[in-house]
């Protein structure tokens, strides 16, 4: 069994690409920019714990992410968070939220904005 967030082939990147083209992307980017670790003053987006953000022709929203840790206190909480955030947006039909730890998250898929507020930079 593969993991979604791999790709088949090698050579594609381990992080399948975001819808970004869709006319839902920003505002699924700006609803998970609601959710935040609650041990990390900081929003999982800018976290870089979503790796994608896929938006089908209809409107159904799939999105892979991660934690910072897999042994995360709010593991099996987050991925409904992400969906309470993102289901009551206009237009969107579906949200389904896959957790994955491949790759493993690491600090470099942080944001700058994320760097700033945690003192990295």
């Amino acid at each position: 069994m593969t993991d979604q967030a791999t790709a088949p082939l090698e050579g594609a990147p381990l992080i399948r690409p975001s819808s970004t083209e869709h006319p839902l992307y920003e505002q699924v980017v700006e609803a998970c920019r609601s959710v935040y670790d609650p041990e990390i003053p900081v929003n999982i987006f800018d976290l870089g714990l979503i790796y994608t953000i896929e938006v089908g022709p209809e409107s159904d929203v799939r999105i892979i992410m991660s934690l910072t840790a897999p042994g995360c206190p709010v593991a099996g909480e987050m991925p409904g968070w992400v969906a309470d955030a993102i289901e009551p947006l206009q237009g969107v039909k579906t949200v389904d939220v896959q957790m994955t730890f491949d790759p493993p998250w690491g600090m470099e898929m942080m944001s700058d904005e994320a760097r700033l507020e945690l003192g990295f930079m």
